[in-house]
């Protein structure tokens, strides 16, 4: 990412912005996926960020922190737009298409099935953190400085998104008891 295309996107200039827009749109689209786990709310997530983006870019004071600011920007949006989504009435989950084009093992599918479902146990919050952490794998402090958050807080929500994934997923592991267990 080069600091002169901020300048020059800072003083106004479309064709600077869209270059940088161009530069981390994917990247943006994939940690608003895995935040929101829906393609169409990430899409909107991820424009209204770049909207908030040009808004908001002469206010930026450090060129370098670029992409940790629109990070900041689109993580805030998926929170805005997930709050949209909870006022809906009707909610339908829908498969995803676009996943990883996997070999047909049955194991890595159980696996990425299992992870999936602990993931939809989390809140927001708690994908937020992991994802920042585990999948963009930024260092505490710099997820923190992302979130706005103080270190610490940071540290103790990622050990609390965890130790939620690892109870979703263990009990999603235990077998149901069968009715005669039931009435013992």
């Amino acid at each position: 990412m080069d600091p002169q295309l901020v300048i020059l996107a800072r003083g106004g200039d479309h064709d600077a912005f869209a270059r940088l827009v161009a530069g981390s749109i994917g990247r943006l689209n994939a940690i608003a996926r895995l935040i929101l786990h829906d393609y169409a709310l990430a899409e909107d997530a991820v424009q209204d960020a770049f909207v908030d983006a040009w808004r908001s870019l002469p206010g930026l004071r450090d060129p370098e922190r670029f992409q940790a600011w629109l990070t900041r920007l689109l993580i805030r949006s998926c929170q805005d737009s997930r709050r949209r989504a909870r006022r809906r009435t009707l909610e339908m989950p829908l498969p995803s298409i676009d996943g990883p084009n996997v070999a047909d093992h049955q194991a890595t599918f159980a696996v990425v099935d299992q992870i999936e479902r602990g993931l939809n146990g989390l809140t927001i919050d708690q994908r937020t953190v992991l994802v920042l952490t585990y999948y963009l794998d930024l260092p505490i402090a710099e997820g923190a400085s992302v979130l706005g958050i103080p270190t610490g807080t940071m540290k103790s929500r990622v050990h609390r998104a965890l130790a939620a994934l690892r109870a979703t997923v263990d009990a999603d592991e235990r077998p149901m008891p069968t009715t005669a267990e039931r009435t013992i």
